[in-house]
């Protein structure tokens, strides 16, 4: 079964929600706009704050489909997000963050999964095109057994659930989907060393395609216990692995475009690395 029909029986008649139906504006006030029919959401930061969207429901697995088109030029600085979290100081969070370049250099897709509040799992990609010049669909799927991360329907991350070597897995706390562009001149771009120019401002990233195929998580009951079809999905979500096709494609990423892995960083771990990084990157 092809990694990308993961879900299938909810996928099958899933078209893009509208902004206005499948959330709300969080934060910014006029940075953010909701355009086209709710069709287009554009956030934008300038010097004084940034601007953000939320999904109206929380969630406890499924997919969740976002094409974006990155800030253009002198983007140093900024960080626009798209990313699923729960609330709280022991929150799970499964993050794409797109830091900020100086023209001419890459976009860094920075990548990383909380569980209980701990993070500390990022992987950072330049991948093979231009993050500003079009649209391009960032995808994460999140089942009880793994996480995909996926760029153009390419998966460039898997996490998988290695509770039984005692590392958590977020697979209990249902999460809101967030969008959202703030400052992170402090870290973003080189560590911190280029800063954000302000002349360039405002700087906006822009969202459309929005597409949720996933369990709605509601008074401590999800939807996929609701039906017939919903509990297939949730079936099939249980034994979704990679193919073979996709297994390559998520080790020439790993190989080629990956700029940071923690499960690589010696110094970081001193200790030793995490115990999941001794583990396969697909499951078979």
């Amino acid at each position: 079964m092809l990694l990308v029909l993961i879900l299938t029986a909810l996928l099958k008649a899933a078209s893009a929600e509208t902004f206005h139906r499948a959330g709300q504006i969080s934060f910014g006030n006029e940075l953010a706009n909701i355009l086209n029919g709710g069709k287009l959401l554009t956030l934008s930061l300038d010097n004084s704050t940034g601007s953000g969207y939320q999904s109206t429901n929380t969630y406890l697995f499924g997919r969740f489909d976002m094409n974006i088109k990155l800030v253009p030029g002198n983007s140093a600085g900024t960080i626009a997000t798209f990313y699923l979290s729960s609330q709280g100081a022991n929150h799970d969070e499964i993050d794409f963050e797109f830091l900020g370049n100086v023209s001419g250099q890459p976009y860094t897709i920075h990548t990383n999964v909380y569980s209980q509040g701990v993070g500390n799992r990022e992987q950072q990609f330049h991948v093979w095109f231009d993050l500003t010049a079009a649209f391009h669909k960032y995808t994460v799927i999140w089942s009880p057994q793994l996480i995909i991360l996926m760029v153009d329907d390419t998966p460039i991350r898997v996490f998988n659930n290695n509770e039984a070597i005692g590392v958590p897995f977020p697979n209990s706390q249902a999460m809101t989907v967030y969008a959202t562009i703030w400052d992170g001149e402090t870290w973003a771009t080189e560590g911190g060393r280029i800063p954000t120019d302000w002349t360039q401002a405002p700087f906006t990233a822009s969202y459309e395609s929005f597409v949720i195929n996933a369990c709605e998580y509601s008074s401590g009951s999800s939807s996929c216990g609701s039906s017939e079809t919903t509990n297939s999905v949730t079936e099939a979500s249980l034994t979704q692995s990679l193919d073979s096709e996709e297994q390559e494609k998520l080790l020439w990423v790993q190989e080629n475009c990956m700029i940071y892995n923690y499960c690589t960083d010696y110094k970081r771990f001193p200790q030793g690395l995490p115990p999941e990084c001794n583990q396969p990157y697909y499951l078979q």
